[in-house]
């Protein structure tokens, strides 16, 4: 049996105004620090360490993960990988707008479809904001076929699971302790190829900010079991926020 440990990123500031975030490489709010230092001293109270830590290359997931590791507080060598594949998924034109007003603008069944459905993309970034993005010095190591305009979740999930099938699962059969920190829509993904979600049943998932999920997999990395760390109650509120963020 293998244990891993899938971790969505602490509040970040846009989490916090209720924004469209994707690729936009905003900070972690003050409450999202906290979280992530809750998540690693839950980590370090259930006995966790780290082999392999894999994360996005943008910002609010690198420091959710150097908080985290901080709080692991281990003289051990650890490797981190950052990943451009692990990146949230891409909102296109959505991205910094609020997901309240844009209910209020297209309707609340517009924006579901946007925010949790499979295969719809949102608008597109413009031109100007497109060229804009593709001149940001952490972008500078993806392929120019790999940037987008705009992402569904099918999209997401294709370069995700392609990353994990191809980098971290063969790691983990090797026996290294891995953590996966990353983004809601990316760790979506990788849920759903690893429970084997539908493609409908998909957009009822919601992961909540700065809260350790545990994989437990057989030897072909298949799930035996999975659950949070940390109190229920709390992780409950949390996800229902996610949920809510884009009601009326």
């Amino acid at each position: 049996m293998f244990k891993i440990v899938l971790l969505r990123h602490g509040e970040s500031i846009w989490n916090k105004e209720n924004r469209f975030t994707g690729w936009a490489d905003v900070e972690l709010s003050e409450a999202g620090m906290e979280e992530a230092k809750e998540a690693g001293q839950i980590l370090k109270k259930e006995g966790w360490v780290f082999d392999l830590v894999y994360t996005s290359i943008l910002k609010r997931a690198i420091d959710t993960t150097n908080i985290v590791l901080a709080e692991l507080d281990e003289v051990r060598p650890r490797q981190i990988v950052l990943a451009w594949e692990l990146n949230e998924r891409h909102y296109g034109g959505l991205q910094g707008l609020n997901k309240k007003e844009m209910a209020d603008k297209y309707g609340q069944e517009q924006v579901h479809l946007w925010r949790r459905s499979y295969g719809t993309r949102p608008p597109e970034l413009s031109d100007e904001d497109f060229e804009r993005q593709n001149a940001q010095a952490i972008f500078k190591d993806i392929p120019e076929d790999k940037m987008p305009k705009t992402e569904s979740l099918a999209d997401c999930y294709a370069r995700a699971v392609d990353y994990w099938q191809s980098d971290i699962a063969p790691e983990i059969k090797n026996g290294k302790k891995v953590l996966v920190s990353a983004h809601g829509n990316s760790l979506r993904a990788i849920v759903k190829f690893l429970d084997d979600i539908s493609d409908d049943e998909i957009s009822n998932l919601n992961i909540p900010t700065g809260v350790p999920l545990v994989y437990e997999l057989d030897g072909n990395l298949k799930p035996l079991k999975h659950y949070y760390l940390g109190d229920s109650v709390d992780i409950a509120a949390k996800i229902a926020k996610v949920k809510n963020q884009s009601k009326l």
